[in-house]
């Protein structure tokens, strides 16, 4: 199991690569779903706490996987084997999200991650015994990950008082694996391979948050029988996640230079936040059409927040991952204002107006950048 050339051409996901993302679509769309129900039932701290947290999960789970594929990918029996291992261990932590959405109830979600893990950590010390001369970051990826399995181990028999403080303090060593692992020597991880995954991964993400809407455009709007309120609710949210879709992508200004360790993991961790916001804009959109056709018992500001809060912190996140480099851009603040708008749009007088408030003020910002482009390629101007 030899490292990658972090300077191959062409570097493309694999198929098997696309079969382990498409496992983490059931777990998504069960976190998904219980952040819904929580918001629709009125638990909406708990239920945002929550989301957040096993969305850590399911992340960390899927970037594990996803940086080792990139720098060690030998497509043999053995690492097939391994990575079936894996997506054993997502599914179990998709069966465990509704047990931990209702009682905090991490057993099954933990049974998934060691599962995981077994697989993972394996294929770092095999990769090891291949490259010596990577030995010391293999080595440190399979210690690191082990110990922090214990330690989720443990959490299982701690005080519940303790889980949650604790829950964290052990998702933050988590993250520090991947610095450590590689201070001394660095992965043969490939950054425009890496690039492409998490671009696919969004796209898995956005496609949850249309799926939802359409789910409840079927069950609340389409059922009663559409009206003119129903349509708009209906064009302005396929607006919105088209729009977010549209954004994220368009990003000349914003390559950034991922053979950089530091800026790489800013770049990966970010991201983080990208797609929990994407996936929590279906939740949003999905309350904001129940309120719309009168099946979701809630309040009318609940369902503006819940609808504007998503895509204000995707806009930001995306701003900070991608965009933040644009030091002497006009188009620099343009994300954050629209972002501030869009929480505006709370103040409106009902629902279906910040829906279509919010969809205006997206289109808008994503027709004032290519705007920006045109007129700077028709200037001979670089973006």
């Amino acid at each position: 199991m030899l490292g990658r050339d972090r300077q191959e051409v062409h570097r493309a996901s694999t198929p098997l690569e696309l079969f382990f993302d498409l496992i983490f679509v059931v777990a998504i769309a069960f976190n998904a779903a219980g952040l819904h129900h929580g918001i629709v039932e009125n638990h909406v701290g708990s239920a945002v706490l929550s989301y957040c947290m096993q969305f850590a999960v399911i992340w960390w789970a899927w970037m594990g996987f996803t940086w080792f594929a990139s720098a060690f990918d030998t497509d043999d029996v053995p690492y097939r084997i391994l990575v079936f291992v894996q997506m054993a261990g997502a599914l179990v932590i998709a069966a465990g999200i509704p047990a931990a959405f209702e009682s905090f109830d991490f057993r099954a979600v933990t049974v998934g991650y060691l599962i995981m893990r077994v697989g993972l950590v394996s294929l770092w010390l095999r990769a090891g015994r291949a490259n010596p001369d990577l030995r010391s970051a293999t080595s440190r990826y399979a210690k690191g990950l082990a110990f922090c399995q214990l330690l989720w181990i443990g959490l299982l028999f701690a005080p519940k008082p303790w889980v949650l403080p604790l829950f964290f303090c052990f998702m933050v060593l988590e993250i520090a694996v991947p610095i450590w692992a590689e201070m001394r020597v660095k992965t043969p991880w490939h950054p425009e391979h890496i690039n492409e995954r998490f671009s696919l991964f969004t796209i898995i993400v956005l496609g949850e948050s249309i799926l939802a809407t359409v789910n409840s455009i079927k069950n609340s709007v389409v059922a009663d029988g559409l009206n003119f309120t129903g349509v708009s609710v209906i064009c302005a949210a396929l607006v919105i996640v088209f729009s977010l879709w549209w954004l994220y992508f368009d990003k000349p200004e914003a390559e950034v230079d991922l053979h950089n360790m530091l800026t790489g993991f800013f770049w990966a961790y970010g991201h983080y936040f990208i797609f929990a916001s994407a996936a929590a804009v279906g939740v949003g959109l999905s309350v904001a059409v129940e309120h719309v056709s009168g099946s979701a018992n809630i309040s009318r500001g609940m369902a503006q927040w819940a609808m504007a809060l998503p895509v204000a912190a995707f806009l930001l996140s995306v701003w900070l991952v991608h965009l933040g480099r644009m030091k002497q851009s006009p188009a620099r603040w343009l994300f954050p204002v629209t972002a501030a708008l869009v929480l505006a749009s709370t103040t409106l007088p009902n629902a279906p107006l910040t829906v279509i408030a919010t969809a205006l003020v997206v289109a808008g910002l994503l027709a004032a950048l290519l705007y920006r482009h045109y007129d700077a390629s028709a200037l001979g101007h670089p973006h």
